[in-house]
């Protein structure tokens, strides 16, 4: 009975393929690991905003993600474009890179911890403890906790979405079970942070050494992985200010409860973008196999299938977003309008399977003008709306770069 239930499901997925034109048995696979482990990562996710809304106080939770803002901003020293380097070298059969990346990494991201001790020393000349304490803190961990990640990219190039999601799922769990603890009985800044880090760093350390003990990643090498890797994660250092950028501001001009309003009416359009960004994680090891000539057949049929179903899912959160935020956030309300806007930015993800073929296919050129022109302009409209517009100017800046960029990609498409 089961193996019919099966296999009437694989001929259903095989015919819709005459619609799609995508692998839907691999999509299906795939995608059920990386969707539950989404969908269990984001019931974590919620509750953890829910405690952090009911038991901090604005300014101490704006204070906390102030410090999150700089840290993503100092990782660019963790050479994070390794991760896609490696996910493509390890999709063509080459694993050998894994060691001597985690090293490359670690080894940058020390220049990271220095300055994270440079912004603490600035804060104690200036009299502020409070983000003293915090930025040590920042500084323990900066090398470690993104680069021991890296088992990561190794497993979504093998297309082991299943492990890749178990052990996620299981770190983001035990981190929001501790912060939620420490939220309850302390609401203390420095202990949330430091549980945040050890709990992050700890859990992928072992996760690491499971995966080179028990999956043993073969000894092949690419010549260019790492120098690829390094090239990205050039690119990507303006676009990670860019991105960091927006809370830095608000913290500046309007202070930290202005922070944490922002947070919460980003935070579930966000968590609804990594939710459509799935595809993409999919996507990464076929693309990078397939020509130009094989992906331009097709993409865009399927960029526009994927937007149609985007669409209905963007208006109904629009319309239910005020009784989220009245039953779960009540705190937040004037977060809803914002959020309300914001959440206009996940119909721009089914346009960004551009970039990945950009990317997979090392496309070097079009890559610089989309990781260098792109954030400097969301850079120029976020100093030149936030000022004057504050959490409004923030969210007008990300979405007319979000415009931008779809145009951009699509013209670049075009021309290949």
């Amino acid at each position: 009975m089961l193996n019919k239930l099966k296999q009437k499901i694989y001929n259903l997925l095989r015919w819709s393929e005459k619609w799609t034109k995508t692998d839907m048995v691999y999509l299906a696979k795939g995608g059920f690991w990386l969707t539950s482990g989404q969908v269990i990562s984001s019931i974590s996710f919620f509750l953890l905003a829910i405690a952090f809304a009911n038991l901090l106080p604005k300014e101490t939770y704006g204070t906390y993600k102030y410090v999150l803002s700089l840290v993503g901003i100092l990782s660019v020293f963790t050479l994070s474009g390794m991760g896609t380097s490696l996910t493509r070298s390890v999709a063509r059969g080459f694993e050998g890179s894994l060691i001597p990346i985690l090293k490359e990494k670690i080894k940058w991201g020390l220049i990271g911890s220095l300055l994270s001790l440079g912004i603490a020393i600035y804060y104690y000349l200036n009299g502020n403890l409070t983000l003293t304490i915090c930025f040590t803190i920042t500084a323990i961990f900066l090398p470690l906790m993104d680069s021991l990640g890296i088992y990561g990219t190794l497993l979504n190039g093998r297309k082991n979405f299943r492990l890749s999601t178990k052990y996620d799922v299981i770190t983001k769990l035990i981190s929001s079970a501790l912060i939620i603890l420490i939220l309850i009985f302390f609401k203390n800044v420095f202990l949330i942070l430091f549980t945040y880090f050890i709990s992050y760093t700890s859990l992928r350390f072992i996760f690491l050494k499971l995966i080179i003990k028990k999956q043993r990643p073969n000894s092949e090498t690419e010549s260019d992985t790492i120098s690829y890797g390094k090239h990205l994660s050039l690119l990507e250092i303006i676009e990670t200010i860019a991105k960091n950028l927006d809370k830095i501001l608000l913290w500046h001009f309007l202070g930290a409860v202005s922070l944490a309003t922002y947070f919460f009416a980003i935070m579930i359009p966000k968590q609804m973008q990594i939710f459509s960004r799935q595809t993409i994680t999919l996507a990464f090891p076929k693309l990078a196999n397939k020509s130009i000539h094989e992906i331009k057949k097709t993409l865009l049929i399927k960029i526009q299938k994927y937007f149609i179903i985007l669409v209905p899912l963007t208006g109904l959160y629009i319309m239910i977003a005020p009784y989220i935020y009245k039953v779960f956030f009540p705190q937040y309300m004037e977060s809803i309008i914002y959020s309300q806007i914001f959440v206009l930015i996940i119909l721009f993800t089914p346009i960004s399977h551009i970039q990945t073929v950009l990317t997979t296919h090392a496309k070097k050129k079009q890559l610089y003008v989309l990781k260098i022109v792109i954030p400097f302009l969301r850079i120029i409209l976020l100093f030149s709306l936030l000022p004057f517009y504050g959490i409004m100017g923030a969210i007008a800046a990300i979405i007319g770069t979000n415009i931008i960029r779809a145009c951009l990609l699509l013209f670049f498409f075009k021309k290949l």
